[in-house]
């Protein structure tokens, strides 16, 4: 197997485990952090895989501005889900 598959391999796994804690979190904060870094493995998924200016789009506005909209959203809102 190449470094580049284990590379993979492993940032695969990566969006596994963040795209379970996205969900997984009750504190709205926390999922917003876990997304955030869900947004940057898959921007260096997307460098990897030789699309440079989609990983920096993605670096950008997914885990950048997205994030930062997503803490202003919850700072004027309860910051824990509620339970059903």
């Amino acid at each position: 197997m190449s470094a580049f598959l284990i590379i993979q391999a492993f940032i695969l796994l990566g969006l596994l485990v963040t795209a379970i804690l996205v969900i997984s979190f009750r504190d709205l904060l926390s999922a917003a952090i876990a997304f955030a870094a869900f947004s940057l493995l898959l921007a260096l998924e997307f460098y990897l895989l030789q699309a440079p200016d989609v990983a920096i789009a993605e670096a950008g506005i997914g885990a950048g501005l997205t994030t930062a909209i997503f803490i202003i959203a919850i700072r004027g809102t309860n910051r824990y889900e509620e339970k059903e």
